[in-house]
């Protein structure tokens, strides 16, 4: 599977009202379903930069494609709209393929 852009595969967690770093969930976030939690699984390059060729199209070296990488990587709990996510499911999992720009926050653990 190959996450595409600014895009995040994110496995929703089960519901808790408190994060593995102590972060309390607010009361009833869960019945709105506004925003939800899960940890991210896969991410995609990132942002598309333009291309400087400089004005050679013939040069097969600014032929590879540059990307701004995200913020999030994969193992970061993440709390995201769910408004903009989509659903869907794989080998009989569900998961949610979120843009970046939707991810409210993240928490990582440090090592």
């Amino acid at each position: 599977m190959i996450v595409i852009g600014d895009r995040v595969l994110i496995e929703p967690s089960i519901a808790t009202k408190k994060t593995k770093g102590g972060l309390l969930l607010p009361a009833g976030y869960q019945e709105k379903e506004e925003v939800q939690t899960g940890y991210i699984v896969k991410c995609g390059p990132g942002y598309p930069l333009p291309s400087s060729n400089d004005g050679e199209d013939w040069n097969p070296a600014d032929r590879e494609p540059r990307y701004l990488p995200l913020q999030v990587r994969p193992g970061d709990m993440a709390i995201f709209m769910q408004k903009n996510a989509v659903e869907i499911k794989y080998e009989g999992k569900k998961y949610f393929i979120v843009p970046q720009g939707a991810i409210l926050m993240v928490e990582r653990e440090e090592f």
